[in-house]
């Protein structure tokens, strides 16, 4: 699922997508286990960092080469890392986007879905005093569940675990974009109160191709 939109778009008129026969929830069987999400720490770090190993990466447009990126952050101050994915000020260090260039980051955290160990990631970020985004920022919203843990319901859990904290920061309302192929995150959304609010071609940094942004009220 992709956090970051650019408003470029032709809208549509907001409307429910229809539920395929599979629906969502059963996605989240009897003998599924629950995740809570967690804020990162020492404690979690070497689970998280089994993960990029196996290249996984919260960035899905840049895969093996955000993860060694990011190994390589990790070994050199693994403190300042984690003190990095929580950053309500806007602090850090510019966000550098799909083509390479380099944006000013905005406010945001990110915490970890856990399961008895790391099994994937969800950021929220926001701008103060509005439920605007830049135009390079697509969503409010972005979420990631390792490979060998998907198909568990895992992604519906976190973001509605997620929402609340969303709704905390004043937000009336979150948006969540992906791919029209992406239809598992599709279901996470719809499970979870969303609606299609427009299909939307991406900004250059991401390609130019097709997305659909969702919109999830909080109030």
């Amino acid at each position: 699922m992709d956090p970051r939109p650019g408003d470029l778009a032709w809208r549509t008129r907001t409307r429910r997508i229809p539920m395929t026969h599979d629906h969502p929830q059963r996605e989240r069987s009897a003998a599924s286990p629950s995740i809570a999400l967690v804020q990162p720490s020492q404690e979690h770090l070497p689970s998280y960092v089994a993960a990029l190993r196996r290249g996984w990466s919260v960035d899905h447009v840049r895969g093996r080469v955000a993860a060694e990126e990011e190994l390589e952050v990790i070994a050199k101050d693994p403190v300042a890392f984690l003190a990095s994915l929580v950053d309500r000020e806007a602090k850090g260090a510019p966000v550098k986007l799909p083509d390479g260039s380099m944006v000013a980051r905005i406010p945001g955290f990110r915490h970890w879905l856990w399961d008895g160990e790391f099994c994937g990631s969800i950021g929220l970020r926001w701008q103060p005093g509005t439920t605007a985004l830049p135009p390079h920022c697509l969503g409010h919203i972005g979420y990631a569940v390792v490979p060998w843990k998907q198909g568990r319901g895992y992604a519906t859990q976190a973001l509605a675990q997620m929402l609340p904290h969303a709704r905390a920061e004043g937000l009336a309302f979150v948006e969540i974009t992906m791919d029209p192929s992406n239809i598992a995150s599709q279901r996470v959304v719809l499970a979870n109160g969303g609606v299609l609010l427009e299909r939307f071609v991406k900004p250059v940094q991401f390609g130019g191709t097709e997305g659909l942004r969702f919109r999830i009220a909080l109030q």
